[in-house]
């Protein structure tokens, strides 16, 4: 179906951080999938877990014990505030778990009353038409209504509006830490600790939604990390399981024993193939060091990147993120920059506010860092206004 206006690229293998086109041209990614990618393509650990699951089962459906959920969801709770996980095929998927697990908390705790949610301006949770009407776009939801009720939208970073909004119909609070599909705009400071607040201060949870800034993307495995609160809920999709479809809804106990046996439910969800590589993973990711990497990467980026706006004034006007989610609010138009980039041989992802998202993969190396910054470069040079 034409649902994708897409580049005319076909690639037919990857090794590292590097596409290779059918054509034989060779691409330098720093899109990872949208952020999938954790661990670049063909990670000799990832091949080799995914390939040995292979030989032994596919799929059993959750009726049955899966020991690869029972280690993943150990490891996450070790590594997280989480004591409980639920697992799914995709951030959409978390993401509308998580909403359920909102209302039917206060629906079990006496309070039925309580089912609306506050999400944020500029937000992105999915593509269902539960996750579309907590998102901001509204091209994305034309022709889709009527969309479901139960969301009051407030703008992002706003505490007043925020706490004004809240009502005796108000159950929780749904954001992201970082909005990725926004434009790379990340909370301002106090901002997530003032929801936490608001949130104790009037019964209600707070669910952070982690799909793209998760598993290490920014420096730490998930981005509430950063602050000094703890959310109730996070959802957790795109890199955990380094290119295999899996998501996952992370929970402290309170609010997952809304979820009693029966209230919520996926065939496919946590089977043993996506349950390797995600533990395959956090293998990787978990390794002493390997933050300090993304760190180190990052600053190097933005390091170059302010070179390159010195150089070439009329090109970028902000650089956004943390980590490895990281974003370039450019002069000249996003599309244009982000196809321009692909003609030299790096891949970016364009993200709202005119930004190109830059999203390698974790493990990359300053060597990596170098050339795609010579790219970039080279676009300014062709670019800049």
């Amino acid at each position: 179906m034409p649902t994708y206006a897409r580049a005319d690229l076909a690639f037919e293998k990857g090794e590292g951080p590097y596409l290779y086109a059918q054509d034989g041209r060779r691409f330098l990614d720093f899109g990872s999938g949208i952020a999938v990618n954790t661990l670049g393509h063909a990670h000799p650990h990832l091949v080799e877990a995914l390939t040995e699951q292979a030989k032994k089962v596919w799929h059993t459906s959750n009726l049955y014990r899966i020991p690869g959920q029972e280690k993943l969801a150990a490891r996450l709770v070790e590594n997280t505030f989480a004591d409980t996980v639920f697992f799914c095929n995709s951030g959409a998927e978390a993401n509308e778990a998580g909403i359920k697990m909102l209302r039917r908390y206060q629906y079990v705790s006496g309070h039925a009353e309580k089912n609306r949610i506050l999400v944020a301006t500029n937000a992105f949770h999915g593509r269902t038409l539960g996750t579309l009407t907590a998102g901001y776009s509204d091209k994305y939801r034309e022709g889709f209504g009527p969309m479901p009720d139960g969301f009051d939208r407030v703008a992002f970073g706003n505490l007043n509006e925020l706490r004004d909004a809240i009502t005796p119909e108000t159950a929780g609070i749904l954001v992201e830490p970082i909005q990725g599909e926004g434009g790379i705009c990340k909370a301002p400071e106090g901002y997530l600790e003032g929801l936490r607040k608001a949130a104790d201060e009037f019964g209600l949870l707070v669910m952070f939604d982690e799909v793209q800034t998760g598993v290490g993307r920014t420096g730490k495995l998930y981005a509430y990390e950063w602050s000094d609160m703890v959310p109730d809920i996070i959802s957790s999709a795109k890199g955990l399981g380094g290119g295999f479809p899996v998501g996952a809804l992370l929970a402290n106990e309170k609010a997952a024993a809304a979820l009693t046996a029966g209230m919520h439910g996926t065939t496919f969800g946590g089977n043993p193939l996506a349950m390797a590589a995600a533990n395959a993973v956090l293998d990787e990711v978990l390794k002493p060091g390997f933050m300090d990497n993304v760190l180190a990467m990052s600053q190097l980026i933005r390091d170059g990147l302010a070179v390159i706006a010195r150089k070439h004034p009329g090109f970028i006007a902000e650089v956004r993120g943390m980590g490895l989610l990281l974003g370039m609010k450019t002069v000249p138009t996003n599309v244009d920059v982000v196809a321009k980039l692909r003609e030299l041989g790096l891949l970016t992802v364009p993200a709202g506010d005119n930004v190109v998202r830059l999203l390698p993969p974790l493990n990359i190396t300053k060597t990596h860092v170098d050339e795609a910054l010579a790219a970039i470069d080279a676009a300014a040079a062709a670019l800049a206004q």
